[in-house]
């Protein structure tokens, strides 16, 4: 008889809002994986990545087994351990009077944790040694983020994250700053330092007070503008 299952959910967006997907990987008592799945969204929003993750978490395991889920999305993790029994007293409006945001996907969720056994981990994105299967699930949602195809398989051909470096990046085949195609002839890109850690188009994280330009539509490294041009 199993006697729990150890899983991660992930969701992504590319832009915010963006190309979108979400993923989950499903491990054995000892965390050892065992099968994953990521389906793309369309253009969406990273929330609605991470949600759609946990909802198809849910309806994939077993509701008899106590089930460990780990996540690196605290709006997630907290929209249903913390706000959701005030927003169903103030029938699905929050604090400001507003209507909650995602409110469909929040109430399947309310529904599938029903008289189950669920526990969430919030484990930090982008670690070096860091939770394997939420590096797992952020690759595969990524990855159809990007590819627009859903995917799945087993633990015999998981997605292979990228390593991470002590200063918490993932190493890349992307050029690099001196290597990157130069801005055109009079042109000149703003930089700034950011405010906040965030994510770039390519993928990769920048940290509160890395140097950060316009990258696309979003905001990311000086060296992946001209890509995203």
């Amino acid at each position: 008889m199993v006697d729990r299952i150890i899983a991660a959910c992930d969701g992504a967006a590319k832009g915010n809002p963006g190309p979108a997907a979400w993923a989950y990987v499903i491990a054995d008592a000892t965390g050892v994986p065992q099968r994953w799945r990521a389906g793309a969204l369309g253009h969406s929003t990273n929330n609605i990545g991470e949600l759609t993750a946990l909802e198809q978490l849910l309806e994939a395991t077993d509701p008899s087994v106590p089930l460990e889920v780990r996540l690196d999305s605290t709006y997630t993790r907290d929209a249903v351990t913390k706000w959701l029994v005030n927003w169903k007293r103030n029938n699905w409006r929050t604090a400001g009077g507003k209507p909650v945001a995602n409110q469909a996907l929040i109430q399947h969720i309310d529904e599938l944790l029903s008289g189950r056994d669920v526990s969430f981990v919030y484990v930090p994105a982008h670690q070096v040694d860091g939770d394997p299967l939420n590096a797992i699930a952020d690759k595969a949602a990524s990855d159809a983020a990007r590819q627009q195809q859903d995917a799945s398989g087993t633990g015999a051909d998981l997605p292979a994250p990228a390593p991470v470096t002590p200063a918490g990046r993932a190493r890349s085949t992307r050029p690099s700053r001196t290597d990157a195609k130069p801005p055109a002839p009079g042109g000149s890109a703003r930089t700034l330092a950011a405010r906040y850690p965030g994510n770039c188009p390519c993928s990769r994280p920048y940290a509160k007070g890395d140097t950060i330009t316009k990258v696309g539509s979003s905001w990311g490294h000086p060296q992946c503008a001209a890509e995203f041009a």
